[in-house]
């Protein structure tokens, strides 16, 4: 993948790709990152990073690139099924649908195929969009991943009226086990979400280190969009740990930490996301584990929260959620610098000041000094390879 400076003609990427021997695929304009993308195939075998290398050294070129592989944040789930729908209990759910249901917020899901025929989903998907060419079939991922935050059947999704924009970035190829997808589907999907007014975009995915992206998740935030990230499961993350997202980590019935989650320094927020129940595709159910379900038990809290407080910025949302979230007192991030709490989407919808369930039960701030402070975490990232994540489902 590639752009061209400003001040190159379009007639020269035609030019460019005839000196390098590339094979066009497509191009599309992105309107949050200001630039078109241009992206093509090698077709005579050279590596992607012998391409990359000389490309940067055009003059005509404002950055390349390669086309990252992501794969979806899911791990098997173990043959269990205690602590059904404990989220509800912990996430205190039926108290803050009282207050809030998350009506009229767009949750964008950048994930796997959804079967938007589940009963669990009916009504819910307001859009839908694929980037990925080929046939869709409804995927256990993604249907799950919506399910968590808009059920509305025999389950209780956290933002029951919240509008689910689907949007299938990822894709099963031979058999295997997961979904992978790409650069180019993933910010395609992001733009398209911004196009449809998407407030949240849940990211229940890894990868690795990715200009391109990390571009476009800024321009997003800039534009008023909360991106939310799984932390990643048994690998590293970098996409989680960019400074556009907020990262989550899954954590069980007892409030004990998943222990095949990634963790860091910017990782200070947990949600449940062991043997959760969950909706799966023709109307079936079952139990999932990992970071992909913490991540969209946060996406759908945020949808309840931006309900009433629709003004909110990225970052007070950030802020909020660390300050209400129900402190783990022997956890602390990579670095110590955050303590991780789990989300509690009753103390996001109720004033402080306000009583929060019996005894008064609220959450213990994760940064002290109110709401309107900074919360002063420090976030790193590995430095990039040109590889594609390997990490397991």
């Amino acid at each position: 993948m590639f752009e061209v400076r400003n001040s190159v003609p379009a007639s020269a990427v035609d030019d460019i790709a005839r000196q390098n021997r590339l094979t066009r695929i497509s191009s599309q304009r992105l309107e949050l990152a200001g630039s078109t993308v241009y992206r093509y195939r090698v077709t005579d075998g050279r590596p992607v990073p012998v391409v990359v290398q000389a490309l940067e050294q055009d003059v005509r070129i404002g950055a390349t690139q390669p086309n990252f592989v992501y794969r979806l944040a899911e791990s098997p789930a173990p043959n269990s099924l205690s602590g059904t729908q404990y989220a509800v209990l912990q996430m205190r759910l039926p108290e803050a649908h009282r207050v809030s249901t998350g009506l009229g917020i767009s949750v964008a899901v950048i994930d796997s195929g959804i079967d938007s025929t589940n009963p669990e989903l009916a009504g819910s998907i307001a859009d839908a969009f694929d980037a990925i060419e080929g046939a869709a079939r409804p995927h256990k991922h993604g249907t799950a991943v919506a399910g968590i935050i808009g059920s509305h059947a025999r389950l209780m999704g956290v933002a029951p009226r919240a509008k689910l924009l689907a949007i299938r970035a990822f894709a099963s190829e031979g058999g295997r086990i997961g979904a992978d997808g790409t650069t180019d589907h993933i910010v395609r999907g992001i733009e398209w979400a911004h196009q449809r007014g998407a407030r949240v975009v849940n990211m229940s995915f890894t990868g690795p280190r990715d200009p391109l992206l990390s571009r476009e998740l800024h321009a997003g935030k800039e534009k008023g969009i909360v991106f939310v990230a799984a932390a990643g499961n048994e690998g590293p993350n970098a996409a989680a740990a960019d400074d556009s997202v907020i990262a989550v980590t899954a954590s069980d019935a007892t409030d004990n930490l998943y222990p095949a989650a990634n963790r860091g320094p910017h990782v200070c927020l947990a949600a449940p996301g062991v043997d959760v129940m969950v909706a799966g595709p023709s109307g079936t159910y079952e139990f999932g584990s990992g970071t992909s379900m913490a991540a969209a038990h946060v996406s759908g809290a945020i949808a309840l929260m931006l309900q009433s407080r629709p003004d909110l910025s990225p970052t007070a949302v950030r802020t909020i959620l660390l300050n209400r979230a129900r402190r783990l007192s022997t956890e602390t991030g990579g670095d110590g610098n955050c303590g991780i709490g789990v989300v509690d989407a009753l103390a996001l919808v109720t004033e402080p000041s306000e009583k929060q369930g019996p005894e008064g039960a609220g959450s213990t701030p994760l940064a002290r000094g109110g709401e309107h402070s900074t919360v002063g975490i420090s976030r790193t990232v590995s430095p990039s390879t040109s590889r594609p994540d390997q990490t397991k489902d």
